[in-house]
């Protein structure tokens, strides 16, 4: 995994640049509002989802520059969702990423609108700044897939049906549900617009997509495991919060052994998708192995 390492660290050192370049600066007034979005953009996260998009471009035999922007964005929505995901009327978490939670530091009106305003930048920046790379019909594509991902029938409908469910007893399909809307809808996005940008034929979009839907329910499932037995100072939060809010996980319906082989059985079939892809498909491949094999 030297390969994968190095190629993850190297596309996180561009996606960092790019993403301290197209932010406010914290020194403008308010400050407390640029603070507040800075600090939670740059409170280590592993830049999963624009990476994803970069490596779709990639594969499909794209030039990944052109989707930096839109990377970006995605991050900028991704950390807007975990602002708003840690307020005291969601899952009420004092620690993300072993720092403390953006309203711990800032307050939470501020952490509110620190998450709001991460959410409209990244639109703006669709708007203005990708005119560079993509043409406009490619851009209105793109600003549609990702406002259904992090919208009313994507992320935010799987985080109401999390909430709802917390402390009833949930189905197997509600599980699902929650789990392709709250965390597999952006995962899935970032790899069809990274693919959309790089001229992806239907085909090529095709079994992008389903590699994206097994790959974002591995990922999930791993997230549950890791929730209860994964080591807190390498996860940066307390572990068994699912546990203690009564969540609905796939290790409650199926326990902790059955759940591990369900997400390698994921992923196995989402890397035959990427079988006509043939070299350019490796760096997915191992991303892949790396989803179901990370520890935090």
């Amino acid at each position: 995994m030297t390969e994968l390492k190095d190629y993850l660290r190297e596309k996180k050192e561009l996606l960092e640049k790019a993403l301290d370049e197209y932010l406010p600066p914290e020194n403008i007034y308010p400050e407390a509002l640029y603070q507040s979005m800075r600090y939670s953009i740059y409170a280590g996260g592993k830049r999963l989802r624009p990476i994803l998009a970069l490596t779709a471009c990639e594969a499909v035999g794209g030039n990944w520059q052109k989707v930096l922007p839109v990377a970006c964005a995605l991050e900028m929505i991704h950390t807007y969702s975990l602002i708003h995901d840690d307020l005291p009327g969601m899952d009420n978490d004092d620690y993300r990423r072993g720092k403390l939670t953006n309203h711990k530091v800032y307050g939470e009106g501020i952490a509110i609108l620190a998450g709001c305003a991460l959410l409209t930048y990244s639109f703006e920046m669709l708007a203005k700044r990708c005119s560079a790379f993509v043409d406009s019909a490619t851009i209105v594509r793109v600003i549609g897939e990702i406002g259904e991902a992090a919208g009313m029938a994507g992320m935010i409908a799987g985080q109401v049906v999390d909430l709802q469910s917390e402390g009833q007893e949930t189905s197997l399909e509600t599980l699902k549900y929650i789990h392709a809307h709250k965390t597999g809808a952006l995962l899935r996005c970032s790899l069809r617009v990274g693919a959309i940008i790089g001229d992806a034929s239907q085909a090529q979009l095709d079994k992008l997509t389903i590699y994206a839907e097994k790959l974002g329910l591995a990922f999930q499932i791993m997230d549950d495991i890791l929730d209860l037995v994964g080591d807190e100072k390498k996860l940066g939060k307390k572990v068994g919060s699912d546990l203690a809010k009564e969540k609905a996980t796939y290790p409650a319906f199926y326990g902790i052994e059955k759940s591990k082989e369900m997400a390698r059985q994921l992923v196995e079939e989402a890397k035959k998708e990427l079988d006509d892809l043939g070299e350019k498909g490796k760096v997915l491949s191992l991303l892949a192995d790396y989803f179901v094999q990370r520890e935090y």
